[in-house]
């Protein structure tokens, strides 16, 4: 986008929140026809914020106890309590869902962790028995080790595994209920809403009871039980390491979720359909958004950014 469109995005949003707070306001409807009439780009950027509007009027007002809170506190001091009301419109309700999905679960879970990163960290832990883990962005682990086992329980995100050989005391990391053995190897685990995918770098692990995994190999269970087998180039093989997303034939809302855990803000998809698409590529996870921007251009779709802290994919 350029300066031009980002700059009529982020006025069209303001007007979207000075309507709401002021509905019957007469001279604050006057100047905002006034806008929207000075050039084609006004125009087009409304006509896309009261697109998107309706979008997120659709979004569940799940954890309403967490979020209001959040919209209350974005409120300018000393307005009337009329103006605070926003009626929870397209701003407060897209809030609500990023919460939702996005901020609550985490919390809960870090509860649980022994080691947890934040977004865009990637930290290694060394374990007590010199296995190394690796943790990419927003993730979490909680470790467990006993005499007769090691497990890690990889709570939330993503993570690598360089695990010490002790054929005695097996090492496990569980991801929901999916089990991954190994004795002495080295592979990742990714875990998110659509599931967990399993890829080895160097060894042989297992995944269940079951599936048999070397060098080059990943699996994935999707969250409704499916398992499906695919290649995963060693070399590739938890990219995030070296600062990048390597995507190969994987749904778009994928790489998307991927890219939140390295944007400070959150990232929308607008379209059920867009989300579905499939992509290959390489993206550098230094410039999150601008990998976005890339994803999207090479299916014809656009990325707005509504607020500082919120960017919306959406069909052009």
């Amino acid at each position: 986008m350029d300066r031009a469109e980002d700059r009529a995005s982020l006025e069209a949003t303001r007007w979207l929140v000075a309507l709401r707070e002021a509905p019957d306001d007469r001279e604050v409807r006057r100047r905002f026809d006034a806008w929207r009439r000075a050039s084609p780009l006004n125009a087009a950027a409304w006509s896309e914020t009261e697109r998107l509007t309706d979008v997120a009027a659709t979004m569940p007002a799940a954890y309403a106890d967490v979020w209001k809170p959040v919209v209350a506190r974005r409120q300018p001091v000393g307005r009337p309590a009329g103006m605070r009301n926003w009626r929870l419109g397209a701003t407060a309700m897209a809030l609500a869902a990023c919460v939702a999905f996005f901020v609550v679960p985490p919390v809960v879970q870090r509860l649980q962790a022994d080691h947890t990163t934040s977004t865009a960290e990637v930290r290694k832990v060394v374990l007590q028995d010199g296995s190394e883990v690796m943790l990419a962005p927003d993730s979490a682990i909680a470790v467990s080790y006993e005499p007769a086992g090691r497990q890690v329980r990889l709570l939330s995100g993503e993570a690598f595994f360089d695990v010490k050989p002790d054929a005695s005391r097996p090492f496990r990391v569980l991801a929901r209920d999916v089990e991954t053995m190994a004795v002495g190897t080295s592979f990742d685990v990714r875990l998110s809403v659509y599931g967990v995918v399993v890829s080895v770098e160097h060894g042989v692990v297992r995944v269940g009871p079951r599936d048999e995994l070397r060098a080059g190999q990943a699996v994935r269970v999707a969250s409704d039980g499916e398992v499906s087998r695919q290649p995963a180039s060693p070399g590739t093989v938890a990219a995030w390491r070296d600062g990048q997303l390597v995507a190969q034939n994987v749904p778009l809302h994928e790489a998307v979720d991927q890219l939140r855990r390295y944007y400070a803000g959150t990232i929308l998809l607008a379209s059920t359909s867009l989300g579905a698409s499939r992509i290959t590529g390489a993206y550098n996870l230094a410039d999150p958004e601008d990998a976005l921007r890339a994803i999207a251009q090479a299916h014809g779709a656009k990325v707005r950014r509504i607020t500082p802290w919120l960017l919306v994919v959406s069909d052009s």
